[in-house]
C-alpha cells in the first residue's frame, strides 16, 4: 500500500494534465474536456434523432431507426476504428486522436441519449401534446415549444448519468494513442514496469471517485425534480394508528 502512495506522489501531475505544458494536454483532464465536448455535441443530435423517430413522416423516421439500431448494436470500439479510417479519406487529411475520440462519442452517444430523449417525450401526458395542437400549433411546433422543454428537464438525471458512462467510454480510446487517462497510467507502468498492479489500482480508484461523486449528483437531481413534480406543499397523511375524531354537528 505504501508504494501506491509513492508512485501517486511522483506521478500526480502525470495522471492530473499528461505531459503538459511541455507536451499535449492529458490526464484526467483531458478525459474530462473529451467526455464533456463529447456529451455537448452529441446532444443537439440526439434531439434531432430523437424528433426525427417521433416524425410522423417516414422519410424522417426511418434513415433515423437505422442509425440508431446500428450505432447501438455494435460495440464501441468498432465505431472507433471505423471514424479512424474513414474521417481521413472524407476530409483528405490526418486528424488527432481526439478529434477521432471526439467524433466518435458524438455518434456514439448521439443514439444512445437520443433513446433518453424520445423515452422522455413519450413519457409526458398525451393532452399536453393534444392541447398544444388544439391551439393551433404545428406537429414541430408543439415538440419545440411544448413537449422538450418538459421532457429535457425531467431527463436530466439520466443525461448525467449517460455523461458518466461516457467518461468510462473514453478509455477506449487508448488503441488510438489519445491521451487521456488510461494512457498516463499505461506511461506510469511502462516506466515502472515491476508494480503494474498498484498503478492500474490507483487509474480504477480515480475513475470510481469521479464516476460515483457524479452518480450522487445524478441522484440527488432525480429526487429534486421529483420533489418539484409531486409539489413541496403535500399535505402529510395521519399517523398509522391515529384515529381523526369524527366532525362535530353545528346546533340548529
Amino acid at each position: 500500500m505504501f508504494s501506491v502512495f509513492e508512485i501517486l506522489r511522483d506521478n500526480w501531475l502525470l495522471l492530473l494534465v499528461g505531459q503538459y505544458p511541455s507536451g499535449p494536454l492529458g490526464g484526467i483532464v483531458a478525459t474530462l474536456i473529451l467526455s464533456v465536448l463529447g456529451i455537448v455535441l452529441a446532444f443537439p443530435l440526439s434531439v434531432l434523432l430523437a424528433l426525427a423517430r417521433l416524425s410522423p413522416w417516414r422519410l424522417l423516421r426511418w434513415p433515423a431507426t437505422v442509425l440508431v439500431y446500428v450505432v447501438r448494436g455494435v460495440p464501441l470500439l468498432m465505431v472507433i476504428l471505423w471514424v479512424y479510417f474513414l474521417v481521413p479519406i472524407l476530409i483528405g487529411r490526418d486528424v488527432s486522436g481526439f478529434t477521432t475520440m471526439l467524433c466518435t462519442l458524438v455518434i456514439y452517444e448521439g443514439a444512445y441519449l437520443s433513446e433518453v430523449v424520445r423515452a422522455g417525450i413519450q413519457a409526458l401526458p398525451k393532452g399536453q401534446a393534444e392541447a398544444a395542437r388544439a391551439l393551433g400549433h404545428s406537429h414541430l411546433g408543439t415538440m419545440w415549444f411544448v413537449i422538450l422543454p418538459q421532457a429535457l428537464y425531467n431527463m436530466l438525471p439520466s443525461m448525467l448519468s449517460q455523461f458518466i458512462s461516457t467518461i468510462k467510454e473514453t478509455t477506449l480510446g487508448y488503441v488510438i494513442n489519445v491521451q487521456e487517462l488510461t494512457f498516463a497510467a499505461n506511461q506510469i507502468n511502462n516506466q515502472l514496469l515491476t508494480k503494474p498492479f498498484q498503478v492500474f489500482f490507483i487509474l480504477a480508484m480515480t475513475y470510481y471517485v469521479v464516476c460515483f461523486s457524479l452518480t450522487q449528483l445524478a441522484q440527488w437531481l432525480e429526487r429534486r425534480i421529483a420533489h418539484k413534480r409531486l409539489g413541496a406543499a403535500s399535505v402529510k397523511a395521519p399517523e398509522d394508528g391515529v384515529s381523526l375524531p369524527p366532525p362535530v354537528a353545528a346546533n340548529p
